[in-house]
């Protein structure tokens, strides 16, 4: 975990204080569970939970004990011995390192999840709030990266806002996925515990009991989990490669918010830079190259082995905290995104009312020209004026040309030909879009 890239609540969960204090309480309820039924005296749980729900667990004396025994665990086990006393031999009965440790990931990524879909809801408020305020903003869509046919800046936001209502999605699913427990011991048999002590501390840490654990939890469900991260990411990285493409010199139709007192190059003081999405690019990447490695978690030997501990003990924190930064910030860059509705329009007036193309071809076919030849017809009039403003140069507009085609004014009138230039048309099922999205506003 990087700081520049961190925030303090998505840290916080993977800090050594956390991890100990859900070990402690995994072993806790479970001797709270071992005590009910007879197996431990309740005395014995009383006292675990009073002395060591007291204790501050120190992390450089566990540090120095695992340096002797070589077994994270074990060493936690042992310093917690020293506050809770005689009744220590009572802690841990019939469990293994793979019960604490795994149950404890799910917690934290069951936590991260909470944090993350909350994030999510900040980027789905701030897309909601733009793409109405331009819903009716005209813009030029762009296929390939060229001009295609009329939309508006609020049908794109709204296309974003779709996209993030099944992120969220997919991240709740992702959670209830990875919120299970396993407290069954050796090889996952129950053979020295009983199936209800798994009961007692999966209810207690709002987590279900895996079905089989082997003697861990299935990393199937953390390969999906990590996929599930992703994904977002990916979806980050498409709203930030947009705004990144529309801030060009060239475009400039929307553009991050520039700070009073930011600067933009070291060397040269005109610039403002894409900085903030061009940073949402980079995370992305970095969530993505994490899911191979979880996906390789999956084909652990036999009924369990450790090659996928190190893999996690990087990926779970990383992962999470940077798509909790990435998401944070997204919703920030959308929130204070400047938009030149003027600047857009005079983008999709800049091929000469070329993006009207499709409508004329339609009319004329509805007219009676074969679908070819109207095509033809439509194309011959287009392409000079595009070489012309390839050139630079001015010349008669697409209209101006289609009104001297013999071909087309034989069914297309010039008043009728001057009524498909109007955008109006392209924007009438806009609510429609609107009402997929958000529901009835």
């Amino acid at each position: 975990m990087i700081p520049r890239y961190s925030r303090p609540d998505m840290t916080a969960i993977w800090s050594a204080e956390t991890k100990f204090r859900i070990w402690f309480e995994i072993e806790a309820h479970a001797a709270d569970a071992l005590a009910e039924l007879g197996v431990i005296p309740k005395s014995a749980a009383k006292t675990i939970w009073e002395k060591g729900g007291a204790a501050k667990f120190d992390a450089a004396r566990i540090d120095a004990i695992e340096r002797d025994v070589k077994h994270d665990v074990i060493a936690f086990l042992t310093h917690l011995a020293e506050f809770v006393g005689p009744d220590a031999r009572f802690v841990h009965q019939g469990m293994t390192s793979s019960d604490v440790l795994d149950t404890c990931l799910a917690v934290q990524l069951k936590r991260a999840a909470d944090l993350l879909i909350a994030d999510c809801d900040k980027v789905l408020a701030a897309l909601k709030k733009r793409a109405f305020e331009f819903k009716l903003t005209p813009t030029i869509g762009r296929s390939h990266g060229i001009h295609a046919e009329p939309t508006t800046f609020g049908v794109k936001l709204a296309g974003f806002h779709a996209e993030f209502q099944r992120a969220r999605a997919r991240l709740v699913t992702a959670r209830e996925e990875i919120a299970t427990c396993a407290i069954s011991g050796a090889v996952g048999t129950f053979g020295q515990i009983d199936p209800r002590v798994e009961e007692h501390v999966a209810k207690a840490l709002g987590l279900k009991p895996e079905p089989v654990s082997t003697q861990v939890i299935p990393r199937d469900r953390h390969a999906a989990f990590f996929a599930t991260l992703g994904v977002v990411a990916s979806s980050v990285e498409r709203v930030a490669t947009e705004i990144r493409h529309l801030q060009r010199t060239e475009v400039l139709e929307a553009e991050e918010y520039f700070s009073e007192g930011q600067k933009g190059s070291s060397a040269m003081p005109h610039k403002r830079n894409p900085v903030l999405t061009e940073n949402l690019t980079g995370l992305a990447r970095m969530v993505r190259a994490y899911v191979a490695p979880a996906m390789e978690n999956v084909a652990l030997w036999h009924e369990r082995d450790i090659s996928h501990s190190s893999v996690e003990r990087m990926i779970a924190p990383d992962a999470t905290v940077t798509l909790d930064f990435a998401l944070t910030r997204l919703a920030d860059v959308i929130d204070k995104l400047v938009v030149y509705p003027e600047r857009m329009q005079r983008n999709l007036d800049l091929l000469g009312g070329l993006v009207h193309s499709q409508r004329v071809m339609l009319e004329l076919t509805q007219a009676g020209l074969a679908r070819e030849d109207a095509y033809r017809a439509v194309q011959r009039n287009a392409m000079p004026v595009w070489a012309n403003m390839q050139a630079g140069k001015t010349g008669p507009s697409f209209l101006d040309n289609l009104k001297a085609d013999g071909e087309v004014t034989k069914r297309l009138p010039a008043k009728k030909l001057e009524g498909l230039f109007d955008l109006t048309p392209h924007f009438r099922n806009v609510d429609t879009i609107f009402a997929r999205v958000f529901g009835a506003q």
